[in-house]
This record gives structure tokens, sequence and C-alpha cells, in this order.
């Protein structure tokens, strides 16, 4: 169980630090703008996706959020990575720009398996619980 926190800390910290903080402190800077509008997206699609970046990170993060909030966070970065990989793929073709979305998409993948085993560990380990081996 403790390689299994330590291997989805570090995949979702990676997560949290690629598609939600580095945004945050970059969607301003005018090769953020010339990035979008180069892919064809208005301007406030930018605002609009690193709002939802910030908050689906923290999401995933802090340990408070409820699981269905997670869910509905990991499905949001899924889309936005296949997304993010198609759009660059199209507009600049296969290369670095295209590949890194789809690294992240496994990263995200890695968290996601790992946050179930320790949601599931967690639950097995409450008395009581329907989940608990019989």
């Amino acid at each position: 169980m403790r390689r299994t926190k330590i291997i989805y800390w570090i995949f979702t910290g990676i997560i949290f630090a690629f598609d939600s903080l580095i945004p945050a402190l970059t969607s301003n800077t005018q090769v953020a703008i010339d990035g979008i509008h180069r892919l064809g997206f208005p301007d406030y699609f930018r605002v609009e996706l690193t709002v939802f970046k910030v908050l689906g990170g923290l999401a995933l993060i802090l340990p408070i959020v409820p699981r269905r909030l997670k869910e509905w966070a990991y499905a949001g970065f899924a889309i936005n990575f296949i997304s993010a990989g198609v759009a660059n793929w199209v507009v600049y073709g296969f290369g670095a720009f295209a590949v890194l979305p789809l690294v992240l998409v496994v990263m995200l993948g890695v968290s996601y398996i790992t946050y179930n085993r320790i949601s599931l560990g967690n639950a097995q380990a409450r008395p009581g619980n329907q989940y608990a081996a019989a």
C-alpha cells in the first residue's frame, strides 16, 4: 500500500504541475495566447480552460474532495489531454506537441489506477464496510 501511495502522489503531482500549476502561471503570456489562437480557439477559451484545469488539479490533490468529484476531474483531464493531442497533431503534425498530451494521458491513467487501489484498500480497512473481504 505504501508503494502504491508513493506512485499515486508522484504521478498525480506531475499531472498537477503540468496541467494546473504551470498553465495557471503562464496562461496570460503572449506565447500561450498565440498558441491558443494558432489552434483556432477564441481567447475566452484559454481563460475558461485554465480555470477548469486549476479546479481539476485541486480536486485531484486535495484529500477532502469527494470521490465522485475526483472521478469527474479525471474524466475532464483525459478529455483535455486527448483533445490537445489531436488538435496539436492536426495543426502542427505528429511531433512533440502531439505526443506530450498522450504521455500525460498514460500518466493520468497510472494516477487513476493507483487512486482506485488506495480507495479500495481504505474501504476494506473500515469495519462493517460492504467492500470488506468476507
